[in-house]
């Protein structure tokens, strides 16, 4: 009995002493941050934004001669129109909304999204201190969701430094704070789920995607990494069966638009002039391409730096600037970020071959089509922006049908939100006609003119089938 215990020492010294001549290992690193001392040092840069809008009573509709009626007895005309003269006048009122912005300099300049404040009348900051100060909105970009406000304090402010969202990668910690359903400084965490997310918002998106938890109110609050830097803007979240999805807008993209608004309260960007469709297996294979990697063109607009160039439809844009393009929907982003009458270098594949082609990059007009799918519709005269149903549009919505258009956006403030069109609807008819393509729906709304009436048939989300009526605005 003995014995054998000698010997299973003497097995287990020897295995002591080959452990120990094994080569010293590299310590792991910290499975999470300290989010405690996070929230410490960050929560002071973070700020309540409260923005009022005065809203204008609606004018009574009095009769007009033209609509007097036609028995040429002016009486009931007379008496409805001292009715509406002996009611009680409405009186203005005062809309107010919440959301979320951080101090991104000690002189008070505080970055947001443009939607929390877009419009007002009135914008509050509410500091970290309980102090609330007015804000001065400096600059607009509706394009990427973004505003930058301004506020006056004998303080020297705190604030938060802006990360690089580019070295971000998927599984990260992140933590948010802001004030969601107006509970302020709420601190919540996560990780990165996904890069470059599109969601259909705009001609830009690319979005960081994170399941820390993002409610409203959150809005425009900053979206931190373990190192205490901003790597995004909270911007948009997903209700309904897809809760506890957020998507925040990268800081590196902001950083471009931040400088333009500080330095002159807008956004220039750069232009191409091409419409472009995203690459299909199919596609690939027909124009001789071994993958589905970059931007077709569908169509070069006249004029424009793409034209002068030398671009054609049935060009396939491989690389831009040196950079290259994975996915169609990255062309818009690398254009814009692209300052004026530079030259850039592209690779395109044409006819069986590559070949570079030379272009000096134009400026954006404002109300110029930026580059964008060819798939891709937005109306400005009913509010709406329609696209064809594809793989991503169907999952994004959770859309059954496979054929079509649908709505991917809904114009804030539209006559086309007022009358209750929702993201995800299907366009059945449009002026008692069936449009199965884009190209077919800008047919029809290119001949609308102001203050027509579009009756539309749309299938909603919830499969219900209705019709509605707007205005052209």
């Amino acid at each position: 009995m003995f014995k054998s215990i000698q010997l299973s020492a003497r097995f287990l010294v020897m295995g002591l002493v080959s452990v120990l001549a094994m080569p010293v290992l590299s310590v792991a690193k910290p499975i999470s941050p300290d989010f405690v001392e996070l929230a410490k040092k960050l929560n002071p840069t973070v700020v309540n934004i409260r923005s009022v809008k005065n809203v204008k009573p609606k004018q009574r509709l009095r009769r007009s001669p033209q609509q007097q009626n036609p028995f040429g007895n002016n009486f009931f005309d007379d008496f409805f129109n001292r009715f509406l003269d002996e009611m009680p006048q409405q009186r203005p009122r005062r809309e107010q909304s919440l959301g979320t912005g951080f101090i991104i300099s000690a002189d008070g300049y505080i970055l947001t999204n443009n939607h929390v404040v877009n419009g007002a009348d009135e914008v509050m900051v509410k500091l970290s201190d309980g102090r609330e100060l007015k804000g001065e909105i400096k600059g607009l970009d509706e394009k990427i969701d973004l505003a930058l406000i301004k506020i006056s304090d004998k303080e020297t402010l705190p604030f938060a430094e802006l990360g690089d969202s580019d070295t971000l990668e998927v599984g990260e910690w992140v933590m948010a704070i802001g004030n969601p359903f107006g509970l302020s400084h709420t601190v919540t965490a996560g990780i990165v789920s996904a890069k470059g997310r599109v969601i259909g918002s705009g001609p830009y998106d690319d979005y960081i995607q994170t399941d820390a938890s993002i409610n409203p109110g959150n809005s425009g609050g900053p979206l931190f990494s373990a190192q205490g830097k901003v790597i995004g803007i909270n911007t948009a979240i997903i209700a309904g069966g897809g809760g506890g999805i957020g998507f925040a807008i990268p800081v590196s993209m902001a950083k471009v638009v931040v400088s333009q608004l500080r330095d002159s309260g807008k956004v220039t960007r750069g232009y191409l002039g091409v419409r472009f469709q995203p690459l299909t297996a199919d596609l690939a294979k027909s124009f001789g391409l071994d993958s589905e990697k970059g931007a077709l063109i569908a169509s070069v607009e006249k004029d424009t730096p793409a034209e002068r160039a030398g671009l054609k439809a049935g060009d396939v844009i491989l690389e831009y600037d040196g950079k290259p393009i994975n996915e169609g929907n990255e062309l818009p982003r690398f254009v814009a970020a692209t300052p004026i009458d530079k030259k850039v270098k592209l690779s395109v594949f044409r006819d069986g071959k590559k070949q570079d082609v030379y272009l000096v990059v134009g400026k954006l007009k404002d109300g110029s089509s930026d580059e964008g799918s060819a798939n891709r519709n937005e109306s400005e005269k009913i509010g709406i922006t329609v696209e064809e149903l594809t793989k991503q549009t169907v999952d994004r919505f959770g859309i059954r049908d496979s054929k079509g258009i649908v709505v991917s956006e809904v114009k804030p403030g539209s006559a086309a939100e007022d009358a209750g069109v929702v993201p995800g609807s299907i366009i059945i008819e449009i002026n008692g006609q069936r449009p199965e393509t884009v190209a077919a729906f800008n047919d029809i709304t290119a001949k609308l003119v102001k203050d027509d009436v579009v009756r539309l048939l749309l299938k909603r989300p919830d499969n219900s089938v209705h019709y509605i009526a707007l205005k052209v605005e």
